[in-house]
């Protein structure tokens, strides 16, 4: 009942709010970026309400609840949530798969439905966020069907709000509602009511006296549905003061909704409080220190383009010998063992020596030609042995072991030679340049082409790691005093992102997907990636903060591009999209790239190969 007064406005934009920062803006953000997974939803937690006939889930409704996760339907897809308290009933669920969702405390929830196939009918909404990390008792989620901005509707009287600042970077609005502006609503509630109610003795649409409606409808719903209609028409106005700052959907009315209908019904007015996160401002350590960046990028020696020729070309070498067993001689330079590893830590008190797991293992194939890659010092050890022998000696892992829990670690390792090869190869000539390079005719070829490979993605990976160490710096640089909402958005969509690459790799089953995606999971996420959830924040918006600063732009025509290549995507996949969500993305990225670009040519930089 007064469906149409109380239509959610949750499909509508405000330009009013201000955007957030992307989760997509990855931490290495550069022209090669992969934006991936495009259309994942910002804000958006969807429900899935599913009816099978069969106790099977089918691989279309697996697929379409994919691409609904993915966020990538349009628009006129997404379908409204309605809460009305006018006419409390119960919804079943019996199968609800989706990102983490609580439900409010309202009366009814009213999905649409779409038919999904003749044996699946697929219920969904669009959901605001989870509750916050405080007590669910002690707010009211009713900010997702609000329009965030000044209404058009003119109230009968002002209403007066008071403006107070909290931590955190959120805002308490104490909003005061004069009574002319309740009684207006009021009348637009019973007018409403009259329009719809089927009165027994009153053809549809006619007057009816307020009394017989009254009693008809309930006074208690006429009160619920006033104050439903005071809250949707003055908290748009109520917002302005923070329009322009206020974060879209952290809005949170704290005022118990048994509370506003008690003061409503004794008063005939009403008073309520309102919380809203703003954006973050962003302070620079020194101020516009970014300007100035020094930056030093760890080079690991293996990307250098040279070696890594050379080292590739001496592998396909090697590929085109046979091994041929050893049988009079102990292992020297150049010959391949098959060992079984063993190793402890050394402790003269017996009781407190452990295994060491990691650097274990059995049947291992050890080149001797790669001996600069293990331990330093267990090529030597073992030089000499024999099949069958086994040897035992103590090594230290050094301090700048890639696994911190073993530098500095005495062990002692025992090594059993199980079978020992040499390699025959052939002469290394031209007539080989074939085998080790289709379509190469010379060894001089073959090393030119290589070369050429090996400098691109040493070309890469000496601007990603640039990209990465600039972006360490910048997280560095800057001070901000995150929103909770901002916080647990960003976390979701890192989680979000992950569990659909997680869907995608390993298949998973509805019962994963559902475990996967409870509140304790991802509760649970939240809080082990909580630095790096926070880093992410700082990252985005430093480098949002630099585009602004510095005026910088790129051509529209370059966006359409971008745009149009990612849609193709889409379509290539056969996946539906929002074009506009798309749009913002990709937009973002952009800008990402645009402000890497122009600290990479402001920076010192100066490049350690390590």
């Amino acid at each position: 009942m007064a469906d149409r007064m109380l239509e959610s406005n949750q499909q509508r934009k405000s330009h009013e709010t201000t955007k957030r920062p992307s989760a997509l803006l990855c931490s290495t953000l550069s022209k090669r970026t992969v934006l991936a997974p495009l259309g994942l939803p910002r804000n958006i937690h969807l429900i899935f309400i599913v009816y099978p006939q069969s106790s099977r889930w089918s691989s279309k409704a697996s697929s379409f609840l994919y691409l609904l996760a993915r966020g990538s339907f349009s628009r006129s897809q997404r379908m409204d949530l309605c809460i009305s308290s006018t006419t409390p009933r119960c919804v079943p669920f019996p199968s609800v798969v989706g990102l983490p969702l609580s439900l409010p405390s309202c009366s009814s929830v009213r999905v649409k439905e779409m038919s999904l196939s003749t044996r699946h009918k697929l219920s969904f909404g669009i959901w605001y966020p989870l509750e916050p990390l405080e007590s669910p008792s002690t707010t009211r989620r009713f900010a997702a069907s609000v329009a965030v901005g000044t209404e058009s509707d003119r109230l009968p009287a002002d209403i007066q709000v008071t403006e107070a600042e909290e931590p955190n970077c959120r805002v308490r609005l104490s909003v005061e509602v004069p009574p002319a502006v309740c009684q207006d609503c009021y009348r637009r509630v019973i007018k409403e009511f009259m329009k719809q109610a089927k009165v027994p003795g009153f053809r549809p649409g006619k007057n009816v006296p307020e009394s017989i409606l009254l009693s008809y409808v309930g006074k208690q719903n006429v009160q619920k549905a006033t104050v439903e209609s005071i809250l949707k028409r003055t908290l748009p106005h109520a917002m302005s003061s923070v329009s322009g700052r206020a974060l879209k959907d952290s809005v949170r009315i704290m005022t118990k909704y048994s509370d506003m209908e008690q003061a409503y019904s004794s008063n005939s007015s009403l008073r309520y409080d309102v919380v809203v996160d703003v954006a973050p401002e962003v302070k620079w350590v020194p101020e516009d220190g970014y300007k100035n960046l020094k930056i030093v990028v760890e080079i690991d020696r293996e990307i250098d383009a040279q070696k890594a020729c050379d080292e590739e070309l001496k592998r396909r070498y090697k590929s085109l010998g046979a091994l041929k067993i050893v049988a009079d001689r102990g292992l020297q330079i150049g010959d391949v063992a098959v060992l079984d590893i063993s190793a402890t830590t050394i402790d003269q008190d017996e009781s407190k020596v452990q295994r060491i797991p990691s650097a274990e293992s059995k049947g291992y194939q050890f080149d001797t030609e790669d001996g600069d890659k293990v331990l330093p010092g267990f090529l030597d050890s073992i030089i000499g042995i024999q099949p069958g022998e086994t040897k035992a000696f103590p090594l230290a892992f050094p301090e700048s072991w890639r696994q911190e829990n073993l530098r500095g670690v005495n062990a002692l390792f025992t090594v059993d030679c199980k079978e020992l090869f040499y390699r025959q190869l052939p002469e290394l000539d031209d007539s080989l340049a074939d085998k080790l390079l289709p379509g190469c005719s010379s060894l001089k070829e073959v090393e030119e082409s290589l070369l050429a490979k090996c400098r691109e993605v040493e070309d890469t990976a000496r601007e990603q790691a640039t990209d990465n160490a600039i972006l360490h710096q910048l997280r560095k640089m800057v001070e901000i005093d995150i929103p909770l909402s901002l916080f647990e958005e960003q976390g979701r969509q890192l989680y979000g992102a992950q569990l659909l690459q997680m869907q995608a790799s390993m298949n998973l089953n509805e019962q994963q997907l559902a475990s996967l995606s409870s509140p304790e999971t991802v509760r649970e996420y939240l809080e082990d990636q909580k630095e790096n959830i926070i880093s992410v924040i700082k990252q985005n918006m430093a480098v949002g903060d630099i585009f602004k600063r510095e005026n910088l732009q790129f051509s529209t025509d370059e966006l359409v591009k971008e745009v149009e290549n990612s849609i193709q995507e889409f379509k290539r996949h056969k996946q539906e999209y929002d074009e506009d969500r798309i749009r913002e993305q990709v937009q973002e990225v952009m800008e990402g790239a645009k402000v890497l670009e122009w600290l990479r040519e402001h920076a010192q930089i100066q490049y350690v190969t390590r």
